[in-house]
């Protein structure tokens, strides 16, 4: 059996949670962990394996540099600028820095797997990623919508009192502001959602709650990583499983909806080779306004990436 193999570059909140996720859920043989900073890296290694002599499977946590990659299945960019940022727009010119550094060095050293882009704004890193990396659309996903459409469902779940898993509602657009929920698709079994509630619940606030509960989270705790691990992860699993499972990811356009050469968050089915398909959804006319405007957004941050 050919064993599966992860790498997180950038141990911080997010890398570091989402390593002990993954070793909760069992889904990978290899842990690989990147970071400048050697001994943050080390003490992380040390305390997931702990936790990995509790599973009944072999897991390995390893240190590596990120050149250290042609046996890596997915590698997952969680990297940080390290700067007191107000909004994810502003990490940009930080990020980018980092990621143009990372990027074709993993590439000159055979790299040949998927990359998951966590690193904010997403978006526009996943479509930086992209080009610098010279793979096929399929293989560079970034986590784009889904925590956001996952926020979305709890919201709508304890309003309605029903599990968030069985609510079909979901976000599209930029993993920002200008993102927005397609509640013309939104449903519980056939049901569309403002019938099953007779206009019982404003959705446009529920909306914008999913927005912006990442920036609450923050306000309160400083950092949030318990939700972006868990979508990572989540994303991991459903390649490893070649599940066809279908999620709101950053995806490469070219051509669906109109668009090409942009990364933006739009429903889509993986599979093990990364994203199978995008499903092209026939929006309103306010929805299609609206995916306009996202794109011209996510648009102008790649343009200013050096």
């Amino acid at each position: 059996m050919k064993l599966r193999k992860v790498m997180i570059i950038g141990v911080g909140n997010v890398g570091s949670t989402t390593a002990y996720t993954l070793v909760n859920r069992g889904i990978c043989e290899e842990i690989a962990l990147v970071d400048l900073n050697k001994e943050l890296a080390y003490g992380h290694a040390q305390d997931l394996l702990d936790a990995a002599a509790y599973r009944q499977n072999m897991i390995k946590v390893s240190l590596r540099q990120s050149t250290d990659c042609a046996d890596i299945d997915i590698a997952i960019i969680t990297v940080t600028s390290g700067l007191a940022q107000k909004s994810r727009d502003e990490e940009l010119a930080g990020t980018s820095k980092i990621v143009a550094n990372i990027v074709p060095n993993m590439m000159n050293n055979g790299f040949n797997g998927i990359f998951l882009i966590a690193t904010n704004p997403c978006d526009a890193i996943t479509y930086q990623v992209w080009k610098l990396s010279g793979l096929p659309h399929h293989r560079v996903i970034g986590t784009g919508v889904w925590l956001d459409t996952v926020r979305l469902r709890r919201l709508l779940g304890e309003k309605m009192n029903i599990g968030p898993q069985s609510i079909d509602a979901f976000i599209v657009g930029e993993h920002g502001d200008s993102q927005f929920p397609v509640w013309s698709h939104s449903s519980v079994y056939g049901i569309q959602l403002n019938q099953l509630q007779k206009n019982k619940i404003d959705f446009d606030d529920i909306g914008l709650s999913a927005k912006n509960k990442g920036f609450e989270i923050v306000k309160y705790k400083h950092c949030t990583e318990y939700g972006i691990s868990s979508t990572i992860t989540e994303i991991c699993q459903h390649i490893f499983t070649n599940s066809h499972r279908a999620l709101a990811l950053s995806c490469i356009l070219n051509g669906e909806y109109g668009y090409k050469n942009v990364a933006i968050g739009v429903p889509a089915i993986l599979d093990q080779h990364g994203i199978k398909k995008i499903i092209e959804l026939d929006f309103s006319d306010n929805e299609k306004q609206q995916f306009a405007t996202s794109v011209n957004i996510v648009k102008g941050y790649i343009r200013h990436i050096s």
